[in-house]
């Protein structure tokens, strides 16, 4: 077979020709998608797809931060990983790391074990050319958000459940942001997670391909190319619906694109946590908000653990942990000291 012009005289592109040959795409995007770095936030479903196709493609640096650990209910949907790796007891960044290496040798990676909040988004988009949303929970999605305008760096959002999946890219002075169409992050309990309502592995692969082709377009230059819809696909009924989003100047109202108020990069919202000694559990706190309705959520976790509930208290018990949620948000996660790991616990199953 013939070799392609372009790469014929560069041997370092050879992998990547297919690429190349695409002529939206061609040499000079391929370049510059070299001397880029993509910061992926979450390696889990979204994340490790995303991760996968752009070391695949040839990303400069790839910057890949998770919180979590490995269980066998992942290997049905996050592509990186293998039995012999939830064996392992590893954290996700790590064992991503060392698979993205076996896949492209070329490129840098910089894997990072941490929960991203508002104490080190500020380091971890040092140097970035676009955030990638990998995420589970809107908390960390509207800090990338906030994170995203007041650095002037392009985001891709992405979210999963059941068959159905929605992306949207965010560039900053150019679009509306994610807080224009989801005005605060819904209460823990008002919307079901991925534990709760089950998902389905292709629509991950879908959405997930879309924002990686968005994080490129954005690496190459090619900002008319990105996508000014917010898209929702349904894969079980075969739906897909693009949504129209407008420009920022219809974003004025909002308080994060329109008046410059960056409450969760500043640690205004969002999360905190408190070790409770000698327990072996985690007090997580949040930001004001509406009460949590205890019967409803009740109601979605019968599924996945043993559920007690009375008008003070919900408690949640799931394989050695014990969640106990408060009306006013308050949740204790028993099982673990680490508060990270709670975290991702009650994201798991609470939500954001």
């Amino acid at each position: 077979m013939t070799q392609p012009a372009e790469t014929a005289a560069d041997p370092s592109l050879k992998r990547y020709e297919r690429q190349i040959s695409y002529p939206a795409w061609g040499r000079e995007s391929q370049e510059k998608l070299s001397r880029s770095t993509a910061l992926v936030v979450g390696v889990g479903a979204l994340g490790s797809v995303i991760a996968n196709t752009l070391a695949r493609a040839g990303v400069g640096t790839l910057r890949i931060v998770d919180r979590d650990f490995l269980e066998w209910n992942n290997l049905q949907r996050q592509v990186l990983y293998t039995e012999e790796d939830v064996r392992n007891h590893l954290p996700k960044a790590v064992v991503a790391e060392r698979h993205l290496r076996e896949i492209n040798s070329e490129i840098t990676i910089e894997a990072i074990v941490a929960d991203v909040d508002y104490g080190n988004i500020t380091q971890l988009c040092e140097g970035v050319d676009v955030i990638v949303d990998g995420t589970d929970n809107f908390e960390i999605r509207f800090l990338l958000n906030d994170a995203s305008l007041k650095f002037g760096i392009p985001w891709v959002y992405g979210g999963c459940l059941g068959a159905e999946g929605q992306t949207m890219t965010i560039l900053p002075g150019k679009t509306p942001c994610l807080r224009c169409i989801i005005s605060d992050a819904p209460p823990p309990g008002t919307t079901p997670t991925c534990d709760t309502a089950g998902i389905m592995a292709s629509i991950i692969n879908v959405i997930a391909s879309i924002q990686s082709l968005e994080a490129m377009k954005i690496m190459a230059g090619q900002l008319d190319q990105v996508s000014g819809t917010l898209d929702v696909i349904d894969l079980w009924y075969n739906r897909m619906r693009p949504v129209k989003l407008g420009d920022s100047a219809q974003s004025k109202t909002c308080p994060a694109c329109g008046q410059g108020d960056y409450e969760w990069l500043r640690g205004e919202r969002g999360g905190q946590s408190a070790i409770l000694c000698g327990r072996n559990a985690v007090q997580l706190s949040f930001s004001q908000g509406e009460p949590v309705d205890l019967q409803s959520l009740a109601k979605q976790l019968e599924a996945v653990g043993k559920v007690t509930v009375n008008p003070f208290l919900l408690r949640l018990t799931v394989d050695e942990y014990t969640l106990t949620l408060f009306p006013d948000r308050r949740c204790i996660v028993s099982g673990t000291d680490d508060p990270v790991q709670a975290r991702a616990i009650h994201a798991r199953y609470i939500g954001s």
